[in-house]
């Protein structure tokens, strides 16, 4: 039988006791009811006699609690060593669901719903909102802490999640090119210019909107770093030419190509790497949305809810230029509308085995010396394989000389990660040109290189979707149990990545 969910009013307050007489006001008829009660869950105090006020102002009232999310330990526990702490994070950590396929199952919902939320989030920035989608976020949250659900039940919700992580991806896309067009195939600058700089960082688009209208006139450059590139493949950002081009590689690299920019560094949303002590730059970097670091300033936003950015225009007008750690070109621009947009050259190209496969190599991009594995495999390519990529995974190759196909670059780069929902769109189009019955009976295989949740979002996206022998690594995810991987190794083919010489024997041929 299909469980519903409904959704909980929250009432949140200081001392319950003392503003219990409102709780009517609130919601009616709340007698025999049951409630969650959680006081001050994320932290341990000493001194908690309003807990047991409140608990009694609720019993007074006919209100009973639900023994599931009792947690009021977590108000009176006292601990002198850390070991204490340990046992403690048994109880309320991920180890509190002691059947290990169980947990590792509701890790992947967890892991899919924070990729999902970072990529809602992105949306919501742009004003497009799904509350169909909302639901399924407290659906599947209440879900993983419901000890009745079946390993059956909770399989089903960790497809249905990647059902809705296409459908999040595909709310981005739009809120995407709704507001900043279509796509479109486009040559990169990385090398510099000779005015000073900002440099921005991240994912949000309105942010580099806001600031390349604020910066124009004022000779200084913008330019991108990171996740942020793609911000050069929507017309309604190029069109500003003191958008200079893309200064550096992906996110870790941080701590060197900071120092050698010189200017302003602005991070939207994206990962942080920690200064070293000696940093030139940490009294340079400013944060919005969701990032934030220690002493680092942020963002002035006005009333209407645009953001300040003069005071770094200021500073950048006083720091020299951008220091040239590169130089020349690349070609990006590749989402799905311009890549089906290419679709009689590609198919063309195909039927002549001109082109004989297309490898997706999505993902994540991370300092570890084994991802160098990524660079590797991309060289070592056929010279008739197309790599689709996106996500911050293609600075591992995006600088190759790997040359076209008749026209058509070896390297077709989406965007961000969240644009691995163009590669699904592209391959569902080629299903249905060559009449396929099986959208894996097409010449596309999956190399996904992972790090944090929103890889795990795509890849559940990708499972739902029905495709199968999809590759990921360099490691396999730690919070997938030997039974759960079993169940995807059997039905889906999923497996890791051994060497680069075995793995394009076994992908290619």
């Amino acid at each position: 039988m299909k469980k519903t969910y409904q959704g909980k009013k929250l009432f949140l307050c200081s001392s319950f006791a003392d503003v219990a007489g409102l709780l009517n006001i609130f919601e009616k008829n709340l007698k025999g009811k049951i409630v969650t009660f959680i006081p001050t869950a994320s932290k341990v105090e000493k001194i908690n006699f309003y807990v047991k006020d409140a608990k009694k102002e609720l019993e007074k009232a006919g209100i009973a609690l639900d023994p599931k999310f009792e947690n009021d330990f977590l108000t009176t526990y006292e601990y002198s060593e850390n070991d204490d702490l340990v046992e403690l994070a048994k109880k309320v950590g991920v180890l509190r669901t002691e059947n290990i396929d169980v947990r590792s199952l509701r890790e992947m919902v967890l892991y899919g719903l924070k990729g999902m939320a970072a990529y809602g989030f992105h949306a919501y920035n742009l004003g497009s909102t799904d509350n169909d989608i909302y639901k399924f976020y407290e659906k599947a949250l209440l879900a993983t802490v419901d000890d009745s659900l079946s390993a059956e039940e909770l399989t089903a919700l960790v497809f249905e999640t990647g059902e809705y992580g296409v459908k999040v991806m595909a709310l981005l896309d739009g809120a995407n090119t709704s507001a900043y067009g279509t796509p479109v195939a486009t040559e990169v600058n990385i090398g510099v210019g000779k005015n000073p700089g900002i440099l921005i960082s991240g994912h949000d688009l309105k942010d580099i909107k806001e600031l390349l209208e604020q910066t124009e006139g004022t000779g200084v450059d913008v330019y991108t770093h990171s996740e942020m590139l793609p911000a050069h493949y929507y017309p309604e950002l190029k069109k500003y030419k003191h958008l200079v081009g893309n200064y550096g590689n992906a996110w870790y690299h941080q701590v060197t190509e900071f120092e050698t920019f010189n200017g302003p560094v602005v991070f939207t949303t994206n990962c942080i790497v920690p200064p070293l002590k000696n940093a030139s730059y940490k009294d340079r970097v400013f944060t919005t949305n969701a990032a934030g670091y220690p002493g680092w300033k942020r963002i002035k936003v006005n009333a209407d809810g645009t953001k300040d950015f003069s005071e770094i225009i200021e500073l950048a007008k006083t720091c020299q230029p951008p220091v040239e750690v590169e130089s020349g070109e690349i070609t990006v621009g590749f989402a799905h509308n311009q890549v089906l947009s290419l679709a009689d050259k590609v198919v063309e190209n195909i039927k002549s085995g001109a082109i004989k496969r297309f490898v997706v190599m999505s993902g994540c991009d991370g300092r570890m010396a084994q991802r160098h594995y990524y660079t590797e495999f991309a060289e070592n390519l056929p010279k008739d394989t197309i790599i689709l990529t996106s996500g911050c995974a293609k600075f591992k190759y995006n600088k190759l000389n790997l040359g076209d196909i008749n026209g058509i670059p070896r390297v077709l780069d989406a965007g961000q990660c969240n644009d691995s929902y163009s590669w699904a769109v592209v391959a569902l189009k080629l299903k249905e040109i060559f009449g396929a019955n099986d959208i894996n009976d097409l010449p596309i295989e999956f190399n996904i290189a992972w790090y944090e949740q929103k890889a795990v979002i795509v890849l559940l996206a990708l499972l739902y979707l029905g495709i199968k022998n999809i590759h990921i690594g360099p490691t396999l995810p730690a919070f997938v149990s030997p039974n759960v991987l079993k169940v995807l190794v059997e039905n889906f083919g999923l497996g890791g990545i051994t060497s680069v010489e075995e793995d394009l024997k076994s992908m290619v041929g």
